[in-house]
């Protein structure tokens, strides 16, 4: 038997329908922020990522699936999606037009890492991007506005953290003190930190393994090297945060694992995932767009959950059956019946009803397939109903059954 690749996996229903519910609300929540959604391909040539990323990120230099394609160039599936709608935003030249741009996009990843729990090679991004304004009032609108999405989702006491990772202006002092620092220390931590501390020694904060913590703690606070306006910037955030009732915690040690990153930077996340409990990250990435080419300075800042494990929050919590909702079962008897059914059927479905058409012309085992499909009604239709006009409706639930017309059919279901 071929099963599917380790890391991957399918999803069937009814769990799909919780997906189904999530993606739904998330477009809700998006729609009233008025951001549009972009699609981008799945792969792009690979420089993207490694300008994007960073080439000394772990996404980039261990996690990538990238392959030469037949006239010799580098092609990667897409490990993440910010990278790619700032390409599509500078290819399409809407850095020309003036103007926040505010898009959001919903699909699939990959990243060659240890599949673990709620992690897996290929996996579902739910994001959003805001382009083209540099203004700590949307640092605050993107935060709210993804908080919405989870709240909407049925996430439950979502944490936010928050820091600043300063600006090209001010990090470079801080790093430099991060690598002196790491001389010190570097050697009794893990290999990965030992390799950071010189090529990318700001990942040395994003470390997860336990016995490195007290290291970690005790290295230099980029809030202690902020230049003036990056403070400035983030006390404005955080100001806003308050003012909208938003309960955060700082932390001086969150940077994301990508090297776009500046200033403002979050997480979110929820116990109920564990150890490794971040739901999703996000920030601002002021130069991202001029690295890719673009002439026009454009600020940005946006955020991706992770909707295999924005789903396992939320799973124990909702009843998959419950959002794959049948409304009606028919249960026609005789052929002329299922004829008849079968037009009431597509008139049903055209007016936004779920609808099962059985092929059993035995009522009770339709009536049992209507039970175990979990439908709210069932229609029964024989020569009798079809003679008169009227068909009898069971409520499945109580048992409760009438009779009613076809024009009353729509109505009674609504």
């Amino acid at each position: 038997m071929i099963k599917a690749i380790r890391g991957t996996r399918d999803i069937l229903p009814p769990s799909s329908a919780v997906w189904n519910m999530v993606e739904a609300r998330a477009r809700e929540v998006f729609h009233s922020f008025n951001c549009h959604e972009i699609r981008t391909p799945i792969f792009e040539s690979t420089e993207l990522f490694a300008r994007g990323v960073g080439e000394e990120t772990d996404i980039v230099s261990k996690e990538m699936y990238t392959w030469d394609d037949r006239d010799g160039s580098s092609i990667t599936l897409r490990p993440e999606n910010t990278a790619s709608v700032i390409r599509a935003y500078i290819e399409h030249r809407l850095d020309q037009i003036p103007g926040l741009k505010k898009l959001y996009y919903i699909g699939p990843m990959f990243r060659r890492e240890r599949p673990q729990k709620g992690r897996y090679r290929q996996f579902a991004q739910i994001g959003a991007e805001f382009i083209g304004s540099d203004s700590p009032v949307i640092d605050a609108e993107v935060i709210e506005m993804v908080l919405e999405v989870l709240t909407r989702c049925g996430v439950e006491s979502p944490h936010l953290i928050i820091n600043s990772v300063g600006c090209k202006d001010c990090r470079p002092a801080f790093v430099q003190a991060l690598k002196d620092r790491l001389q010190d220390v570097k050697a009794g931590m893990c290999a990965d930190c030992q390799r950071r501390a010189d090529s990318n020694a700001l990942r040395v904060l994003d470390c997860k393994v336990p016995e490195d913590q007290n290291v970690v703690d005790s290295l230099p606070s980029i809030l202690d090297h902020l230049c003036q306006p990056c403070a400035a910037h983030f006390e404005t955030v955080k100001s806003l945060l308050e003012a909208r009732g938003i309960d955060y915690e700082l932390r001086s040690r969150l940077v994301r694992g990508l090297d776009y990153y500046t200033r403002t930077t979050f997480e979110v996340t929820h116990g109920a995932l564990g150890a490794q409990n971040s739901i999703l990250g996000g920030g601002r990435y002021d130069g991202l767009a001029e690295s890719l080419g673009s002439r026009v300075p454009t600020p940005g800042i946006g955020f991706s959950i992770g909707e295999d494990r924005l789903v396992m929050a939320i799973e124990e919590h909702v009843d998959p059956a419950s959002l794959a909702r049948l409304d009606v079962f028919l249960v026609p008897m005789g052929d002329a019946a299922l004829r008849h059914a079968a037009l009431i059927a597509r008139d049903l479905r055209r007016g936004g009803f779920t609808v099962e058409l059985s092929a059993d012309h035995k009522v009770k085992r339709a009536m049992e397939a209507a039970s175990k499909a979990r439908a709210r009604f069932a229609l029964i239709l024989g020569d009798n109903e079809l003679t008169a006009g009227v068909y009898a409706l069971k409520d499945m639930a109580t048992g409760e059954q009438r009779s009613l017309t076809r024009e009353q059919l729509a109505p009674a279901l609504k």
